[in-house]
């Protein structure tokens, strides 16, 4: 699945991060690894809210197949970022997510990853019909 600028996507979940001192590089700035991390810890969270939790690493789980990140602005300790999880139309087992990072309601960064769902022998799996319901 490629992703475009233009694919329509609903926002399906918020995560705010505290910055840690420890994200920051000898720059004085968040390393741009650490933007990653924070796209994915909201990326879990949006996953763990669509499965249930018997079912969540053990059944089913997920992977990213490709990931880009935009940096506008660099995020500074203290802070808390703000991470929007966008999500676009479901693919037969794939779905383009997309993100804001935000500090102080302005946008520092900005990116996208390609997510597929596993089974548990890791093959894709198709996405089920409850889970694409709750995607919108």
């Amino acid at each position: 699945m490629q992703l475009t600028i233009a694919e329509p996507r609903k926002l399906v979940h918020v995560e705010r991060i505290a910055v840690r001192w420890g994200d920051m590089d000898a720059m004085g700035h968040v390393n741009n690894t650490v933007y990653f991390r924070y796209m994915e810890q909201a990326r879990i969270a949006w996953f763990e809210s669509l499965v249930p939790q018997a079912e969540a690493w053990s059944t089913m789980s997920i992977v990213i197949v490709n990931a880009s990140c935009n940096f506008r602005r660099p995020i500074n300790y203290p802070g808390t970022v703000e991470v929007k999880v966008f999500a676009g139309a479901p693919g037969a087992s794939s779905v383009g997510t997309f993100y804001e990072l935000l500090l102080n309601d302005e946008v520092h960064a900005d990116g996208a990853a390609t997510v597929v769902f596993l089974n548990a022998a890791q093959k894709p799996l198709r996405i089920p019909q409850r889970i694409r319901a709750l995607m919108g």
